[in-house]
């Protein structure tokens, strides 16, 4: 794995296509090779374009990273400089800076009082992780924490000051592409805990106020060219609701104008982001859900206080997911594109010059989804990725629009002979609402070919969407490699696919969001893709809610059971599952419905679960008091994963020992592998 990062990057022309047609895998991927660290990830490009900055396996351990800095002009060297990361503190994620500044985000694990700041934090010690930023020079040498405030705050408990030093302060807003310096960073105040925003120099360390925070303002636009607020956003309370208003600034008084257009009560969730500014108009950008079921992006007059009659960019099946302003000095914030979110985050060029760059790098990567991540003001180097189903995630760098260096893929092992046949589908729940869903067929399986075992696999959130193209969690590879076919489930309840579907999973946790995932195991048998009797259903966080569920739920079509980082227990989960509280007053209320630790006298499913013990968003008594609950009634198991959290990334052992207990539990102790 190793070799590949030192040996000169292939160079070939953009109109040559650099992929192989995949054939069939003759085996299943083994989970080595899906659990290795990636040889490739957090890949950017400093707005000079002269380094890249990555992070790879370190040189002293594959299982942890290294920070790595290419100069682009000489590529095939190598990395210029390579600093692994520290015997407590790993690097998890990169950025290139300007003005020769990299900014680099460590983690480590933390056993101990959170002191009321950090989620998870209880009155006792709480096993979780410690993530700070820092920034260093090119040379990767010394590091020291970002942003961080160099006031001493009065007032501030020892306990609580301590807090702060281990959980950090400080994070990067805006890159503010035409300053050769500056950027806005977030620091919390450890006074108020709110946030204040700041402008602040890269080279002299200089700050300058640009916002002060409060528990309900936060800013909503920044001018992309001095950092000044264009616009924010208030939360009031009015009786038993709230509001969320939208103020914009009138350049002639100085003062922010509430806009009443833009106002709506926080329990409708309209979804009303102020995403930019058109310069020749003064009008304002606005993705916003308030005339259609998706997210349209319509433009917003201050001075006349109305939206325009028209949406400016609307697709008819799918969200507007983002609009994509011009960094080019030439045509700075101007719209040069936008993102449909549809089966994946595809980016949609007007721009003429990015269009092309685009529409070329598609002809050379037939079949796989293109995101251009970063580009130099000249366009003579483009950093970009491909992926798809069957292939991880590759990085590339496009030369002067006509030499491509193929960077390397985050796994190098994968990367051949492996075609996963991936669609996405609808289906119809019993009450006929029309379910969006990804289906994943077996490896070499073909329509008319006898059914084969399945696996049900809901998202978790619940307030998320699955996407198509490479499952970083491998658990996609996993299964399709040994021969089951996988249905993922946009169940009611999800996000990003339409406030209908969104809006119709309140309070329904483990009644019709279930029925969703239960509907859909009877449309692979419909189809004649899964056999009746040879069903599973595996999920994480409320995906693990959801396999917990159906082993209380009757009657049900799967075989068993797996749930990872479940919540089990609906009655505990309101006080311990988010430290927002906006996101508590949103989502909090909707949690209500079928609460499996009332039932669990009705288990009848074998069913296996596992959770980190350094999770703090689905504390380990939701899976351990399930598993005491239910072992002596029907066949269960309980794992604990070591040093665990609940998110990625996670520690290549632990990726190798929860997919090894995946892959074990459905072949030997649910019944419905296929041998």
């Amino acid at each position: 794995m190793w070799s590949m990062l030192y040996r000169p990057f292939l160079v070939g022309a953009l109109t040559v296509a650099l992929v192989h047609n995949p054939a069939s895998a003759s085996e299943a991927i083994s989970v080595e090779n899906l659990a290795r660290l990636p040889a490739l990830q957090s890949v950017s490009m400093s707005p000079d374009g002269k380094h890249l900055v990555a992070l790879i396996p370190s040189p002293k351990n594959p299982d942890e990273t290294a920070l790595a800095l290419w100069d682009t002009n000489a590529l095939s060297s190598g990395p210029k400089v390579i600093t692994p990361s520290g015997d407590y503190m790993k690097f998890i994620a990169a950025s290139a800076l300007k003005a020769g500044k990299v900014l680099a985000v460590g983690r480590q694990e933390f056993t101990g009082e959170l002191a009321g700041c950090g989620e998870g934090n209880t009155l006792g010690a709480t096993r979780t992780f410690m993530t700070k930023v820092y920034l260093t020079e090119d040379d990767l040498k010394n590091f020291d924490e970002a942003f961080a405030s160099n006031t001493r705050k009065l007032g501030i408990s020892k306990q609580t000051q301590t807090c702060f030093e281990r959980l950090g302060t400080a994070s990067l807003v805006d890159m503010l592409p035409l300053d050769p310096d500056k950027v806005i960073i977030r620091q919390l105040d450890e006074l108020s805990f709110a946030s204040d925003y700041f402008l602040y120099n890269l080279k002299t360390k200089d700050t300058e106020l640009l916002f002060h925070g409060g528990a309900r303002a936060t800013p909503a636009l920044f001018d992309s060219r001095t950092g000044k607020v264009l616009a924010k956003e208030e939360i009031v309370p009015t009786g038993d609701d709230y509001e969320q208003r939208v103020l914009l600034l009138n350049d002639k008084t100085g003062q922010f104008e509430p806009q009443a257009p833009l106002t709506t009560k926080l329990s409708a969730r309209y979804s009303v982001h102020v995403a930019g500014i058109d310069d020749a108009t003064g009008k304002y950008y606005v993705l916003t859900d308030q005339f259609a079921d998706k997210v349209e992006a319509r433009l917003y007059d201050p001075a006349q206080h109305r939206y325009d009659p028209e949406p400016a960019v609307t697709d008819k099946n799918y969200s507007i997911g983002a609009l994509l302003f011009s960094t080019k000095r030439s045509n700075f914030n101007q719209v040069v594109g936008f993102i449909v979110d549809g089966p994946s985050r595809e980016a949609v060029y007007v721009d003429p010059a990015l269009k092309s760059i685009q529409d070329a790098i598609k002809h050379a990567f037939p079949g796989r989804h293109v995101s251009l991540t970063s580009y130099t003001d000249d366009l003579s180097k483009v950093l970009f990725v491909t992926e798809n189903a069957s292939t991880p995630p590759a990085y590339h760098l496009l030369l002067d629009k006509k030499q491509m260096v193929n960077l390397g893929s985050a796994l190098p092992e994968i990367d051949k002979n492996l075609a996963i046949t991936e669609s996405w589908i609808t289906y119809k729940a019993r009450d006929g609402l029309e379910i969006p869903a990804i289906l994943d067929l077996p490896i070499g399986w073909k329509q008319g070919d006898a059914p084969a075992p399945a696996i049900v696999l809901p998202h978790g959130g619940p307030w998320a969407r699955d996407y198509t193209g490479w499952d970083s969690a491998g658990w996609v590879p996993l299964l399709i490699s040994r021969g089951y076919a996988v249905l993922r489930p946009q169940y009611r309840g999800s996000a990003g696919l339409g406030r209908n579907l969104w809006l119709a999973g309140d309070k329904e946790w483990g009644l019709k969001m279930s029925d969703d995932n239960d509907d859909g195991a009877a449309w692979l048998v419909a189809q004649g893709i899964a056999a009746k009797d040879r069903i599973a259903i595996f999920g994480y966080s409320y995906g693990g809610f959801a396999a917990i569920a159906a082993d209380v739920r009757s009657p049900s079509p799967f075989k068993c059971a797996i749930a990872g980082a479940p919540v089990a227990n609906l009655g505990r989960l309101g006080t311990s599952w988010s430290d927002n509280r906006l996101q508590r007053i949103l989502q909090g209320r909707t949690v209500k419905g079928m609460d499996p630790m009332q039932n669990t006298a009705k288990a009848h499913l074998p069913i296996m679960l596992f959770g980190g013990d350094r999770d703090v968003r689905v504390p380990p008594f939701h899976p351990r008091d399930y598993y005491n609950a239910v072992k002596d009634r029907v066949p269960a198991q309980y794992h604990v994963i070591a040093d665990m959290p609940h998110s990625m990334p996670w520690y290549p052992r632990q990726q190798r020992e929860t997919l090894t207990l995946i892959a074990n539990y459905l072949d030997k102790d649910c019944g419905i592998a296929k041998h």
